[in-house]
This record gives C-alpha cells, sequence and structure tokens, in this order.
C-alpha cells in the first residue's frame, strides 16, 4: 500500500512538474514570436497573415512547426537538398537567428493557440 501511495504521489509531482514547464515554454514562446516580429506577416493572432499566401501558424501541429524552422535554418546554411531545406529568402534570414530553445517555445505556443487548423475546443 505505501509503495503504491509513493509512486502515485511520484507520478503526480511529475506530470504537475511537466504542466508548469509547459506554460513556462508557451510563454517564453509567446515572448520570441513578438521579439522576432513573427507578427509582421503572420498576424498578431498567427490566423491572419498579411498576404493570403503566406501561413496560418496558429493550432498547427507542435512538431511540423519545429521541423519547419530548422529546415529553413538548414535552406539559409546552404545544406544540400537531400538535407530536407526550405529555401525563402524571408523565412530563412528570420529562421536563422533562432536558438533551438527559441524554436521550441515558438512551436510549443503555436500549437496551443486555438486556430481552424486546431483541434482543440
Amino acid at each position: 500500500m505505501k509503495t503504491s501511495t509513493i509512486a502515485l504521489v511520484g507520478a503526480f509531482l511529475f506530470a504537475a512538474g511537466s504542466i508548469t514547464a509547459q506554460a513556462a515554454d508557451i510563454a517564453a514562446g509567446k515572448a520570441a514570436f513578438t521579439k522576432f516580429t513573427c507578427a509582421s506577416c503572420h498576424g498578431a493572432d498567427a490566423k491572419t497573415p498579411i498576404n493570403p499566401a503566406y501561413p496560418i501558424l496558429a493550432g498547427q501541429h507542435e512538431d511540423y512547426l519545429r521541423h519547419a524552422l530548422h529546415a529553413y535554418q538548414r535552406g539559409q546554411q546552404n545544406a544540400p537538398a537531400t538535407a530536407n531545406i526550405r529555401k525563402n529568402p524571408i523565412m530563412g534570414a528570420m529562421a536563422a537567428q533562432l536558438k533551438p530553445v527559441d524554436i521550441d517555445n515558438i512551436a510549443a505556443y503555436l500549437a496551443s493557440l486555438p486556430s481552424p487548423l486546431s483541434t482543440q475546443e
């Protein structure tokens, strides 16, 4: 009984710590979204871009957003096409400024936003 209670308490504390860390990442992502002026093209809410050709970012899958930003960085670094790159002069220059933690935080923030792309209620 004591062992299961201790395990249950430990699992609860681990989960609570994860939720807190996630919230901090989302807050840092919102700050980075502002700092790197992402809203200037994608809209302040990340779902009303200034040009219809620009993607809606709010509600996208977090791993997709991370992958896309890394692909823009590789494209900016002239990595070979086999390295799964994205070439775009504007996004390449913007993504080149980002540290891995910025990418993680921005992706978490954008994925947390409600949008037509989101399955969140």
